[in-house]
């Protein structure tokens, strides 16, 4: 059976979610699910013995396989690691797929 999806994860800085997913929009996907979460990467700061970690916000995009590439680089392109939400984006292979909405 062919894979007709894939799973499109972006991990961006707090804050940063809103351009992952207008970027996402732009380049074909059809919405996506943003979850709340810190990084482990070791840098951490103390503010007056508070211990901050880095907050992250994680979207989640199931979407069309053939658009999969023009939706990675435009995340990339507006919210890669060069950018303020010094974000990542990858994606993962979707064996069954149930409850999407087709939109015309």
């Amino acid at each position: 059976m062919e894979k007709t999806h894939e799973l499109v994860m972006a991990i961006v800085n707090r804050g940063f979610a809103d351009g992952v997913i207008d970027a996402a929009l732009s380049a074909g996907a059809r919405g996506g699910t943003i979850l709340h979460g810190r990084g482990t990467s070791g840098r951490t700061e103390t503010i007056y013995g508070v211990r901050i970690e880095p907050e992250k916000d994680l979207v989640l995009m199931i979407v069309d396989k053939d658009k999969c590439k023009s939706i990675m680089q435009q995340i990339y392109e507006k919210s890669g690691l060069n950018t303020q939400g010094s974000g990542i984006c990858f994606a993962l292979p979707v064996d069954d797929v149930v409850g999407l909405k087709e939109y015309k």
